[in-house]
């Protein structure tokens, strides 16, 4: 076998290795009774140093020296090799194993602590993930020569840095202090929406769910719609897992949940199968993962186009008085701006708000500027700035994501660059997808996933985050797009 070939066989093990840890998560999540915590950490942590020790094995950098690729694909599939080994090489075994453990206990230690509103249950768990993670971040910043915190951020949209990303967030802040006012009197001056009605029973919105997964493009020999706490998408290209949570009394929350995990299911389920489990086969970073969920989401299915084929579908499943279901009135709620709390539920004008806030709490963590015992007077002040708003208790506050407990430091940007991202490829899908509105009032949104599937999913990881958006729209991120998006949605009286 050539060095290339090793690699690839054993890039192909590693993603194995690491598809059986997502299966492991999902579970954990989904299906798995609380006394299987403990034993379900030490598995984690034992695939999580099994995959580490393959990566970093004295003959893996032989090989990566010695190797050659041929055409374009194999160039960028051993570029991103050597770059997963660059991070590896770094980390000790027993520091990924630690952390694993880390973030499994703290994780099942937040759900008992958001559940009862109590930081202090979960804070010494939090104090040893940060640890960890800090540790991590030090030994990734001497190696590949990017600050602690940009070399977290690396891990999860690569390419991207602190530095790019401030002066994005301060001018979205900029904008939404005249646009938020701006916006709630506009809505203040129009009919109030009617609410709808409910009671939705549990069985009618998982079918229906379900349904609207399929019709989006998910097809049902490829995915499962299951339950969790906190909604995600995860599984592998082939087997892909969504979760979502039903409350009886607000059909949004599961509905709009699904189409945002629908998203992300796409683009896993459009990644180039030529290149299953070796770097280049897989997504270009979380940005881009985000820009796939709000393109479907809050794109396409919120729009007036969508909102007029869904409404009858609404009002067929769940009966009633058909006006609630009228799109205008569904636009109204679920477009509806509001200063809100929880991040899950923010409207789309204020939700880079709280990722902002995040980015500039994890940054002090990371960077030791700020403690564990300090996140909930230091979140609520962040929220008063930027929002006017205080939570009323740490479930409404610090403790209502579970990214930190799970070890994940450097994540949220994603959420607010894949925001832009979904808008600025919207408007290039617009620009050369003739009838794609149309195509969205008849509940199709065939047209924009086939120009998806081309532009970005079939691109893999070939592409980075700026280069990707080159391709398919003509110029890199521009928040502008973003901008003039939330303009005419929510800025024209």
């Amino acid at each position: 076998m050539t060095a290339l070939a090793r690699l690839s066989a054993r890039f192909s093990r590693i993603a194995a290795l690491e598809e059986a840890a997502g299966m492991l998560h999902w579970d954990a999540a989904a299906m798995m009774p609380e006394g299987g915590a403990a034993a379900r950490a030490e598995q984690l942590a034992t695939l999580a140093g099994l995959s580490h020790e393959l990566l970093i094995a004295p003959e893996v950098a032989a090989d990566l020296a010695a190797a050659e690729a041929e055409g374009e694909w194999q160039a960028a599939n051993l570029r991103l090799m050597r770059r997963a080994h660059a991070r590896a090489a770094c980390l000790p075994t027993a520091l990924v194993e630690r952390s694993a453990r880390a973030n499994s206990a703290c994780e099942k230690l937040w759900r008992r602590a958001k559940a009862a509103a109590d930081f202090a249950l979960v804070a010494p768990a939090l104090s040893e993930v940060l640890a960890c993670q800090r540790e991590i971040a030090a030994r990734l910043s001497d190696a590949l020569g990017l600050s602690p915190y940009d070399s977290l951020m690396d891990g999860h949209q690569p390419g991207v840095t602190a530095a790019e990303v401030e002066p994005v967030f301060a001018a979205y802040e900029a904008f939404l202090r005249e646009a938020l006012p701006r916006a709630e009197a506009i809505q203040a001056a129009k009919p109030a929406p009617i609410p709808l009605p409910g009671p939705f029973p549990a069985a009618a919105q998982r079918a229906l769910c379900r349904s609207l997964a399929e019709r989006v493009g998910l097809e049902p020999a490829h995915f499962r719609l299951d339950e969790s706490l906190h909604p995600f998408c995860g599984g592998t290209p082939t087997d892909v897992r969504i979760t979502t949570f039903y409350d009886e009394a607000d059909v949004a929350k599961a509905l709009l949940g699904v189409l945002h995990e629908s998203g992300h299911a796409l683009y896993e389920r459009g990644l180039p199968a030529a290149w299953a489990r070796q770097p280049v086969g897989q997504a270009a970073g979380m940005a881009v993962h985000e820009s796939q969920s709000l393109i479907i989401e809050m794109q396409a299915c919120r729009s007036d186009a969508f909102l007029s084929w869904l409404g009858p579908r609404l009002h067929e499943a769940f009966g009633g008085d058909p006006a609630p279901y009228a799109p205008e009135n569904l636009a109204r709620v679920w477009r509806r701006v509001g200063r809100g709390f929880i991040r899950v539920d923010a409207d789309e004008l204020t939700y880079p708000a709280h990722v902002i806030l995040r980015f500039r709490l994890e940054r002090a963590l990371i960077a030791g500027e700020l403690e564990v015992p300090e996140l909930p007077a230091a979140w609520n002040e962040g929220m008063r700035g930027l929002l006017g708003i205080t939570p009323p208790d740490d479930a409404k506050g610090c403790l209502q994501d579970i990214h930190w407990h799970d070890g994940a430091f450097g994540y949220f940007p994603s959420y607010t660059l894949g925001a832009m991202a979904a808008a600025q490829l919207m408007a290039a899908a617009r620009a050369v997808t003739a009838g794609l509105d149309e195509a969205l009032a008849r509940g199709d949104l065939s047209p924009l996933v086939g120009w998806l599937r081309a532009k970005v999913h079939a691109q893999g990881a070939r592409l980075g985050f700026q280069d990707l958006l080159r391709e398919a729209t003509g110029k890199p991120l521009d928040p502008a797009d973003f901008m003039a998006h939330l303009t005419r949605r929510y800025l024209t009286a």
